[in-house]
């Protein structure tokens, strides 16, 4: 795990200007440095070594000096395509993966993505092509950002790295902020910054004789609805879910340093933590979070899995007051506005990580989509249970059974569920059917939008500008397909894997690794019938079935517990900031002109005098916050933010 960043064109004082944007991101590698720079491009890397401590510096040449590399992430099967190079008369003078994908590269060319089983991204300078070559992993783990000033192109794993070119700043894109207050993400290749750009996951990059081309090398897909079932056997199909996760599990586990687990407590963190306490000869370490809330700790769960698997545990406590320390920090790191202050506790949980001594952890992300665990999956069936009889009074009660943890919903009327969560608001052929109740509430935000960031976006609508990206086959696939294909291909890596994932964690130098990610075990989940995954309103259905020999009844019959952080309550009340006054008086609001100052000076009363408040108010409360930060970080002034769309 690194990062990097580079050019191709012409750059004055080269060498100068890569330190420089090596600098900017030294957080993602601590351990080393090193540039190359050519005439005609140059690669600048920071590493975090893990593999190949001795030998795995970077950019990397080969013998001929032909290709020269700078990558980050891991490539877990390694091992294996290094064997099968050297059968073939291929010499290696590293221990590294990265020398793996040089030699794969030039034996295959671009055509070596569809072998790599990992999490990355990486620019390969091919000078005797004359062409930079750069890709992204299939699911998107590892982040890679691009764009074009004065004719050179620049590349980047964070875009800290590309405002260090002389002529690039940062400027607010009106549009990836309406995205966010409505999709929580921008919808790649758009980023917050206008002008910046983000190459998509499993997608190929080639900039040559001043030409760009960018294609994907892999694909989600599902089977067409009426397509016989892969799997008829249940058992037959846990029993192959189960080689697979150990498989990916045991693959992750490679590395020269100590590989620890994070444990949430949930059903997917504690499988892989299962997993990997079975093949750690020297014992696991495993790390959470807890809250002082209630309705946010899970730490009893926590304690009782770590104590069934032996682990030698470390906890971060998440108190009053914390979230707001560090949220600046959450930002600046995040490089975006955020909704929700879900990646603080895991910023402070990255860094306890780092304060213990380790540089890996596993996690257990991406389960809920590739087995459908989140509620949304659950709630948009019973929408579709009672759309088909819009005036009965008994489907809606199913609504209570999603959400044990809300006693609020409990008492509540047949009548108040169904509109409460939108039953036959949406027609059921909608592509969007399972999202638009969160993309309304979300939505609803944007109702402190300014009058001048309402002219600036006009009629834009951002939900159906992600409908209009959906594949030619969405349309023939089950409806719950259909569902984990949106979660999938633009939250994960739009919100999950960056915001919360890949930034959070290598803010402190921190790499985390995905089992349930692996290309393989995505491959085979998605040809799972809709019933294996989720059976009737029980998510994750198979899954339970493959592993429920390795975990604690109390664990593997848990319920989804969404993770969730204190929001607009963490800024307010005893012990608030300076910076939070600051950033949401009306002053400041109305400097940045995103926001109507009026509005939000209410909403902020509002959020100050009441003890819990509704998740628009939240989320609008900690967009714009976060907005402001995102400002004050990033153009260094909280003036008026650029309204041309």
């Amino acid at each position: 795990m690194c990062g990097y960043g580079g050019y191709f064109g012409s750059v004055p004082d080269a060498e100068i200007l890569l330190k420089r944007m090596a600098s900017a991101i030294a957080h993602r590698g601590p351990d080393e440095n090193g540039v190359f720079a050519a005439p005609e491009a140059g690669l600048a890397h920071v590493r975090l070594s893990i593999v190949g401590l001795g030998d795995g510096q970077q950019p990397m040449s080969d013998e001929t000096g032909d290709l020269s590399i700078a990558f980050n992430g891991e490539i877990f099967n390694y091992v294996e395509l290094r064997e099968e190079l050297r059968a073939k008369g291929r010499r290696f003078r590293t221990a590294s993966d990265t020398e793996v994908i040089l030699h794969l590269y030039a034996v295959m060319g671009e055509d070596c993505l569809s072998v790599l089983n990992g999490d990355f991204s990486f620019a390969i300078w091919d000078r005797r092509r004359q062409r930079m070559v750069l890709a992204r992993d299939r699911m998107g783990v590892r982040p890679l950002f691009y764009t074009t000033h004065a004719g050179t192109f620049y590349f980047a794993s964070e875009i800290k790295a590309l405002l260090q070119v002389p002529g690039i700043s940062a400027e607010l894109d009106p549009v990836a902020l309406d995205q966010i207050f409505t999709l929580w993400a921008p919808i790649a290749p758009r980023t917050g910054f206008r002008g910046i750009h983000e190459l998509e996951p499993a997608h190929l990059m080639i900039v040559e004789k001043g030409k760009t081309s960018i294609r994907p090398y892999w694909q989600l897909d599902y089977p067409g609805h009426d397509a016989p079932p892969l799997f008829a056997d249940e058992r037959s199909a846990a029993e192959e879910l189960r080689a697979l996760l150990t498989d990916a599990t045991r693959i992750r586990m490679r590395a020269d340093v100590t590989v620890g687990s994070y444990l949430s407590g949930g059903l997917d963190s504690s499988i892989v933590s299962a997993l990997a306490a079975g093949m750690a000869p020297q014992g696991l370490r495993t790390f959470s979070v807890t809250f002082d809330s209630v309705e946010h700790d899970e730490s009893a769960f926590q304690m009782e899995m770590a104590k069934a698997l032996g682990t030698h545990h470390s906890a971060v406590a998440c108190r009053a007051g914390d979230i707001a320390k560090v949220f600046p920090q959450v930002v600046r790191f995040a490089e975006r506005p955020i909704i929700r202050t879900a990646p603080a506790p895991l910023y402070q949980l990255s860094g306890l990580v780092r304060e213990q001594g380790l540089k890996v952890v596993l996690t257990g992300e991406g389960a809920d989509e590739v087995f459908a665990g989140y509620d949304i999956f659950k709630e948009a069936r019973v929408r579709r249970f009672c759309g088909r009889q819009p005036g009965s009074r008994i489907r809606p009660h199913l609504f209570r059974k999603l959400y044990p943890y809300l006693p609020g919903l409990q008492q509540q009327s047949a009548e108040y569920l169904a509109a409460f969560f939108g039953a036959g608001d949406v027609p059921l052929n909608d592509p969007l059917f399972s999202h638009r109740p969160r993309f309304k509430s979300t939505a609803a935000t944007k109702i402190f939008f300014s009058p001048d960031l309402r002219a600036t976006l006009k009629d834009y609508d951002a939900a159906e500008d992600l409908a209009s990206r959906l594949p030619a086959a969405f349309g023939r696939w089950h409806p719950l397909h259909q569902a984990q294909y949106l979660e999938s291909r633009f939250l994960l890596p739009g919100y999950i894997l960056s915001s919360q994932g890949d930034r959070m964690a290598m803010a402190h130098g921190i790499e985390g690794r995905f089992p349930f990610l692996d290309h393989r075990l995505v491959e085979f989940a998605t040809r799972l019938p809709p019933e294996m995954k989720l059976k009737g309103l029980v998510e994750k259905h198979i899954l339970r079935e493959a592993t429920k020999d390795l975990l604690p009844p109390t664990i593997g019959q848990r319920t989804k517990q969404p993770y969730r952080a204190p929001d607009s309550h963490s800024f307010t009340g005893a012990g608030e900031l300076e910076y939070v006054r600051d950033a949401m008086s009306e002053t400041r609001i109305g400097d940045s002109g995103l926001f109507n100052a009026k509005a939000v000076s209410k909403l902020y009363e509002k959020c100050q005098s009441q003890p819990t408040t509704g998740f628009r108010d939240n989320a609008a409360f900690v967009g714009i916050l976060s907005t402001q930060l995102w400002l004050q970080t990033f153009t260094g002034t909280s003036i008026r933010a650029a309204q041309a769309a």
